[in-house]
């Protein structure tokens, strides 16, 4: 009742996106692979991105990342640096991806693909941005949540989506679907058929194993990503008690009174805080060493759809 009461302000949002896409945008000199959703919050773009860098690096190529930089204060152009800048200044997410790849933040995505160009990118991996028009993509990659897909295909505010699928998807290259078997099978029972001949990918995140002894360990695990419960989630299939999880905003800042409250409570119940990869870079520095981190990639059985789509754009000659 209450998605329906609010379609008529889905179909202004969605009316609104459908516009500004349709703007063109700088085409660089180099392609530009586009990880994006078409859902709102968590869906997996920066495992896809790290996982996407290190298949690129491993090719040959020389990628860059651009990224607005959310939550940062740097407007940029500006080249991350992981040993003199922080999350305060360029978002998590792009001081995270700043150590696989030569990394920009740059609310001017325009601004920061031209910058990663002359700095001698091969290949740019745009972060986000596939509703934004100021840069023409080569391939767009929608990443989806398997077991969520999206939602109940209505737009903001009635539903989880940016813009009507049907209209994301005729500008996607290459769907991935990012879930286990009996999710992706949920997936393509519901979805499947809106693909209509666009590429499907599909892989799963997994926790890095790092050798810390995780099973029987009583934690008090916190999250400020898209979908916290898949990170506590997590910790229990690595055999962690996870005696309490604390559910932050996506990319809260980490204040010195949230994590010293966090710490007393840990400490209370005897369990040790535990953290996210992209949470651990907002830890101000005196609780770096009080906490755990639990790192995860996303493992691809089969890159044959993704490697295919990326070697088109890669030998077709550019066009300015």
């Amino acid at each position: 009742m209450t998605a329906r009461l609010l379609a008529p302000f889905s179909w202004i949002y969605a009316a609104a996106t459908a516009h500004r896409v349709r703007k063109a945008g700088y085409r660089a000199g180099v392609p530009v692979i586009c990880v994006g959703n078409i859902n709102v919050g968590g869906t997996g773009k920066t495992p896809t991105v790290i996982a996407l860098v290190q298949r690129m690096l491993a090719q040959g190529q020389l990628p860059h990342v651009v990224t607005r930089g959310y939550g940062g204060s740097l407007a940029g152009p500006v080249l991350v640096n992981e040993q003199f800048h922080t999350a305060a200044e360029t978002g998590d997410e792009a001081l995270l991806l700043s150590a696989f790849a030569p990394t920009w933040v740059s609310r001017d995505r325009a601004g920061g693909v031209k910058a990663a160009e002359t700095a001698g990118a091969s290949l740019i991996i745009l972060d986000d941005g596939f509703q934004n028009p100021s840069v023409a993509k080569d391939i767009s990659i929608v990443v989806v949540d398997a077991l969520r897909g999206f939602g109940n295909g209505r737009v903001l505010p009635s539903g989880p989506l940016r813009e009507p699928v049907a209209e994301g998807l005729r500008r996607a290259g290459l769907v991935l679907a990012i879930g286990d078997p009996a999710q992706q099978a949920v997936f393509n029972a519901r979805w499947g058929n809106l693909l209509d001949g666009i590429p499907l990918a599909v892989g799963q995140l997994a926790p890095l194993l790092t050798g810390m002894p995780w099973m029987g360990m009583r934690v008090l695990a916190f999250a400020g990503i898209g979908h916290p419960e898949k990170f506590f989630a997590t910790l229990r299939s690595l055999g962690a008690e996870v005696l309490r999880g604390e559910a932050l905003n996506d990319h809260q800042p980490l204040s010195a009174a949230l994590m010293t409250r966090l710490e007393v409570e840990a400490k209370a119940i005897g369990a040790q805080l535990v953290t996210t990869e992209k949470d651990a870079v907002r830890l101000p520095d005196a609780f770096r060493s009080k906490v755990l981190t639990v790192p995860v990639r996303l493992n691809v059985a089969d890159w044959r759809p993704i490697d295919e789509a990326i070697a088109s754009i890669i030998t077709k000659p550019k066009l300015r």
